[in-house]
């Protein structure tokens, strides 16, 4: 079974890193770093994958933002409570705004979206996004990285492929609950009273 899985990894774990950084990504970002270590991805594919992802998703978001502004589901994410002022901050800092939008976990969608309704232009947009996606994949790859090293100083030696896939899944884990906790408790925090 954990040879299935090692395999697995190693065949299509691009390709889910690849698609986990189209969404949010960063747990599809760190593990990208931590199997990298690991010796399953070469360093320059797991950077394209995660590089790539976060940008044409980011940019598949702006340019539908743009492209259907009119449509319902459209409508209805800039009906959300706060949706003015993310066009206020995008109208205001436009370039900020692009470069850190994809670090406010959750903002994702709603940062692209106000960004296609605003007034960048779309190549100005492009360029501050690959900026951005370059600055995220290697920060969040080396995250990865990082774990990767510790897991593999922690265990003594190099990793067995069930320690791999185990040391990876518990990351995963934690990536996920630690940014859904500060989501969760920075969503509290904004609400009134």
């Amino acid at each position: 079974m954990t040879d299935t899985l090692h395999a697995l990894v190693e065949r299509f774990g691009l390709l889910a890193v690849f698609i986990g950084c189209l969404a949010e990504g960063e747990s599809a970002a760190i593990l990208a770093g931590f199997f990298t270590h690991q010796g399953l991805f070469a360093v320059a594919s797991a950077f394209l994958a995660t590089f790539l992802g976060a940008f044409l998703g980011d940019a598949a978001i702006f340019i539908g933002g743009r492209r259907f502004a009119t449509q319902p589901n459209i409508h209805a994410i800039t009906a959300r409570p706060g949706f003015d002022r993310a066009l206020n901050l995008v109208a205001r800092h436009p370039t900020a705004y692009v470069l850190l939008n994809r670090y406010v976990y959750g903002f994702r969608l709603v940062g692209g979206i106000a960004a296609g309704l605003s007034t960048i232009p779309v190549p100005k947009f492009l360029l501050l996004n690959a900026i951005s996606s370059l600055i995220w994949s290697c920060l969040f790859l080396s995250i990865g990285y990082v774990f990767g090293a510790g897991a593999q100083q922690a265990l003594g030696g190099e990793l067995a492929k069930h320690e791999r896939l185990l040391v990876g899944l518990a990351i995963a884990v934690a990536v996920t609950l630690v940014t859904g906790a500060a989501a969760h408790f920075l969503g509290r925090r904004r609400r009134p009273q």
